[in-house]
């Protein structure tokens, strides 16, 4: 059953690709435009194997996605100490919640010209954006997180004698997981879309974004939509792949999730 429901998600997600396709197609054949702004689905394709195989695409894809897992590394590392300290702490909460209120309507690319301005075009702008950008998603997630867990686990827990170490171990970690996850999967598209913007702006010598910007330089609409389709595709996989694979892995390991029926 499980099978005959992911042929059906899949061929539903098929057909709305083709229909994103043909109406492309019919757009770019319809002269409104020159096809040199316009280019048809064959001529995309031919720039898409030619980037394949010279290992252009590879190469920048790869530098872009660097970037996003440092920077969600580094979100990660600050996002659970302080989501933890608002959920369990009352000043804690006081104190950071209005910050981070007053930060999370800024756009991440709004940064990007400071962020130039004190390191200077590049890798570390660029990281600081997707910093940024994955930050906030994260926070919120762990919070909401540790603030649902069932208050008689921890009281249980602690008559039991577990210290904090413990506690956060076995009861407050794996009943935030959820949540944790779900911030994980905002936080990643966040952070896609923020290191694509920032590599154009910021101008690092590799990246899916400096792919875009040198192509619109030269008004090379294929280069630009055949990047694009890159960075739809690979954000796509992570999504069906990763993300749920990491769920399979970790949420049904800590007992969260019911499994499926034997």
């Amino acid at each position: 059953m499980t099978k005959r429901f992911s042929w059906v998600a899949v061929a539903r997600g098929a057909v709305g690709a083709l229909v994103v396709l043909a109406v492309w197609q019919a757009f770019a054949r319809s002269g409104m435009f020159s096809t040199a702004m316009t280019p048809p689905l064959e001529s995309v394709g031919r720039v898409i194997w030619r980037m394949l195989a010279d290992g252009t695409f590879v190469e920048n894809a790869l530098a872009t996605l660097a970037r996003v897992f440092i920077g969600l590394a580094i979100s990660f590392a600050l996002a659970v100490p302080i989501g933890v300290l608002m959920a369990r702490y009352w000043a804690a909460e006081r104190i950071f919640q209005p910050v981070l209120s007053a930060l999370l309507p800024i756009p991440s690319l709004a940064w990007v010209p400071l962020f130039i301005l004190w390191f200077g075009i590049g890798n570390v702008a660029t990281l600081l954006v997707v910093v940024y950008a994955s930050l906030f998603p994260l926070v919120y997630s762990v919070w909401t997180g540790v603030r649902t867990v069932n208050p008689l686990w921890v009281r249980a827990a602690t008559v039991m004698g577990a210290d904090e170490g413990v506690l956060f171990r076995k009861v407050i970690w794996p009943g935030a997981l959820p949540y944790i996850i779900t911030g994980l999967r905002l936080a990643f598209g966040r952070a896609w879309i923020g290191v694509i913007g920032g590599e154009l702006l910021a101008s690092p010598k590799l990246g899916l974004g400096e792919i875009i910007f040198n192509a619109a330089e030269f008004l090379d609409a294929g280069v630009m939509l055949a990047t694009l389709v890159g960075i739809g595709v690979i954000g796509v996989l992570f999504e069906r792949f990763v993300f749920q694979a990491l769920e399979r892995l970790t949420v049904r390991r800590w007992g969260m999730v019911a499994g499926p029926a034997a």
